[in-house]
């Protein structure tokens, strides 16, 4: 497969932009998470859309949480969940700087030259990197030195990585099984997914049953562009944005110098907030608030069709997880004696439930980090000169929002600021 990366160098980025942090919400490093969506995949073959690279990654963080809580299930505690987040944070990294090489000759030089690429992906991210907080770069740079750091997360991470190729593969293949070459890329890939067969989870996917109609479902999320109704450059699907989010999430909550528990919980709350847009599709913020009880209606359909459709095809065990991920998934909340308490502040979270058996969930920070992808999104495109009413409208609406917002300890003002299509004269 040929990529295309519409990359530049970091270093000429967000020139002239206001208020550029040197925290972990840094951004030109924010900017770089959204090239994954110019990177197109299997751009070497015939194929119905345009498969990106950020399509690709949040997929793969799908099926690394169906993996690892399978493991877990098996062998409790035998998964870093913090680890395999930020495994999967590094590797995209990673893909972003590299993915231009064709899969053969990129393992031929990682088998020979491996070391060297891995200090100049490092090297690259150096200045991006080095203000986020919690040691992440020193993480980063052992997870591309020691092969055994991180050794569980890193193997969920490449069978996830493989089983997300194979599923864009097997499109490609209905549509060209023809084509020279196409049944060794199939075999290739079937060979690496059967290295993994120790792992259950890649077992369960395996059979193809209800596990594997659960991987479906969030492979149709790629299909569902956001900001449907405007031209954007770069498009984005739902799937892309739910990983941008946990991505933020991640960032602010470093940031914000929170635990573990809840950076992790903060993390796949992103990750899984739009799962029930995979049944009602992107219904857009003007239209949820322009009817009252409008946005309620959507709420209460969501949740019956979630329990109908998707709970079905996970294990029961897990069910309660993902009501909590993705139900009232922008309030703070805590669980206590299995009861839920919404409507907490930030510093009552870290005051009285910041232990794991409460699972904090930084709700309004998220929302923040929502906000702050769609905002991006469309001003991005504006940047590059395609916009519309819809686009210009978006970034006003959000920018009102938060030309003055701070969530926690966070000013979320000033990285909207540095993203604002305008000059810093012009907004004030």
């Amino acid at each position: 497969m040929v990529c295309h990366a519409a990359w530049h160098d970091a270093s000429n980025r967000g020139n002239n932009l206001p208020g550029i942090m040197e925290n972990s919400l840094n951004h030109e490093l924010i900017e770089m998470l959204f090239d994954a969506a110019t990177i197109r995949r299997w751009n070497d073959q015939i194929n119905p859309m345009d498969f990106t690279e950020l399509d690709k990654q949040a997929h793969k963080m799908m099926i690394a949480y169906i993996l690892a809580k399978t493991e877990n299930d098996v062998t409790p505690g035998s998964i870093n969940w913090l680890a395999l987040i930020e495994g999967g944070f590094f590797e995209m990294l990673h893909r972003i700087v590299l993915t231009d090489i064709k899969p053969p000759v990129f393992h031929r030089m990682m088998a020979e030259k491996g070391r060297e690429l891995n200090e100049y992906v490092l090297k690259h991210f150096a200045p991006l990197t080095v203000h986020i907080a919690g040691g992440f770069q020193e993480r980063m740079r052992r997870y591309f030195t020691e092969p055994e750091f991180s050794r569980n997360e890193r193997r969920v991470l490449k069978a996830a990585h493989f089983l997300a190729t194979q599923w864009e593969f097997n499109i490609l293949y209905k549509l060209c099984p023809f084509i020279n070459g196409i049944e060794r890329i199939r075999q290739e890939i079937q060979d690496q997914i059967e290295d993994h067969y120790d792992l259950l989870g890649v077992q369960k996917l395996a059979l193809g049953r209800k596990t594997a109609a659960f991987v479906d479902l969030c492979g149709q999320l790629r299909f569902q562009k956001r900001w449907s109704q405007s031209p954007r450059i770069p498009a984005t699907s739902v799937l892309g944005h739910m990983l941008v989010v946990a991505m933020l999430s991640y960032l602010a909550l470093r940031e914000a110098g929170v635990s573990e528990t809840r950076l992790v919980n903060g993390y796949l709350c992103g990750l899984f907030h739009d799962l029930p847009e995979v049944l009602t599709r992107d219904i857009t913020s003007p239209v949820k608030v322009a009817v009252e009880g409008l946005d309620q209606i959507i709420k209460e359909y969501e949740k019956k069709q979630m329990e109908d459709r998707v709970m079905p095809l996970l294990p029961s065990q897990w069910y309660r997880e993902i009501r909590y991920y993705t139900e009232d998934e922008f309030t703070n909340r805590a669980a206590v004696n299995g009861e839920i308490i919404t409507g907490l502040t930030f510093d009552e979270l870290g005051q009285r439930y910041d232990a794991p058996q409460f699972h904090p969930v930084d709700g309004t920070i998220i929302r923040c980090c929502d906000h702050l992808a769609a905002f991006i999104e469309a001003a991005l495109s504006i940047r590059h000169g395609i916009t519309s009413k819809h686009l210009l409208e978006g970034v006003e609406r959000l920018w009102n929002l938060y030309r003055n917002r701070t969530e926690g300890p966070i000013d979320f003002s000033k990285v909207f600021r540095s993203f604002h299509p305008s000059t810093a004269s012009e907004l004030e």
